[in-house]
C-alpha cells in the first residue's frame, strides 16, 4: 500500500503519549521488587532450568497507586487509538499495516 496517510492530531497525540506511558510503566517495574507481595526468597533447580530470586520486600502503597494509575491510563489510551473514528475511513485489509505507520509515525512537532 503506498497511500500515505494524514493521521488526525489527537490521534498521534494519543499514540505518542500511548508510547510514555509504556515507557514509564517498564521503567518503573524494572526498578521494584519481583513480588507485590513480601516474599521470601527461595532457589528451585528440579525443573529445566535453575529459578533463583532474592527476598523482596514487597512494593509499598504508593508504588503500588503509581502502577494501576499507569495501567489505568495506558488502558485508557489503548481504546482511544484503537477506537478512533479514523479507523473507520481506513478500508478493513489496509489497517493493520496502517495501524503499524501510526505506531512508527514520528513524534509530532508542537506548533
Amino acid at each position: 500500500m503506498a497511500t500515505p496517510y494524514e493521521f488526525p492530531n489527537d490521534l498521534l497525540a494519543g499514540q505518542e503519549e500511548l508510547h510514555q506511558v509504556r515507557a514509564e510503566l517498564s521503567a518503573l517495574l524494572k526498578r521494584l521488587p519481583w513480588s507485590v507481595a513480601p516474599m521470601d526468597g527461595f532457589s528451585d533447580d528440579t525443573g529445566w532450568r535453575k529459578v533463583e530470586r532474592p527476598a523482596s520486600p514487597g512494593w509499598t502503597e504508593d508504588e503500588q497507586a503509581e502502577v494501576e494509575k499507569l495501567r489505568r491510563r495506558e488502558h485508557e489510551l489503548a481504546v482511544f487509538v484503537s477506537t478512533h473514528r479514523f479507523w473507520a475511513e481506513v478500508a478493513a485489509p489496509d489497517r493493520v499495516e496502517i495501524r503499524t505507520r501510526l505506531k512508527h509515525a514520528p513524534e509530532r512537532t508542537e506548533e
